[in-house]
């Protein structure tokens, strides 16, 4: 092992312990030639799974790879690192485990999308739009759709579901000098155009 600082291959091991929830051993070293201590980590290679892309190649599981396109996604979203690598770590342990090691881009975005569904649906529309590549507004529009309850919203402007007019103002509305109802407390109700 090189030292990082030096480049001298003699060092020793100080210390050794497990690590990554016994998936991996921890080790101290110091280095012969500077003096400098540094770690390293060993683990068991486990046969990944590969990943058949849309055009038929295939490569590695990354989940590198993944987890840079979630954080992507949940970019200045309230969502904790932990919990994007914990997901990624989880979905290359479920994809190596199975007896068939291929898996295709398709199963892996459709968890992925499973996943940012129930936790941020920004995140989601924002990986959805990438990966199903929306190649107009209305698919994007489509997609927005399925947040939104069909409830009152769905009802035309000014009626509620069951047709019944809605009242633009509450009844202690008054208008002011330029036009727009307001409440008692001076609040507009209604923004401009």
């Amino acid at each position: 092992m090189r030292c990082p600082f030096c480049a001298s291959v003699e060092n020793r091991v100080v210390d050794s312990r497990m690590a990554r929830d016994g998936r991996a051993i921890r080790r101290r070293r110091q280095c012969e030639g500077c003096g400098d201590r540094f770690t390293t980590y060993e683990e068991v290679e486990a046969p990944l799974a590969d990943v058949e892309k849309r055009g038929g190649l295939t490569e590695p599981f990354s989940r590198e790879k993944l987890t840079r396109s979630l954080r992507l996604a949940c970019k200045k979203r309230p969502v904790a690192l932990t919990t994007l690598t914990e997901f990624a770590a989880r979905l290359e342990t479920m994809s190596s485990a199975r007896a068939r090691k291929t898996v295709t881009s398709q199963e892996i975005g459709d968890a992925v999308l499973a996943f940012l569904r129930d936790l941020d649906p920004v995140a989601y529309v924002r990986y959805a739009s990438v990966y199903r590549s929306f190649a107009t507004i209305d698919e994007f529009t489509r997609e927005l759709q399925t947040f939104r309850p069909s409830s009152a919203l769905d009802a035309a402007p000014g009626e509620l579901e069951d047709g019944e007019p809605v009242d633009e103002a509450p009844a202690d509305a008054a208008p002011s000098e330029d036009g727009i109802p307001r409440h008692e407390s001076g609040i507009g109700l209604v923004e401009p155009l």
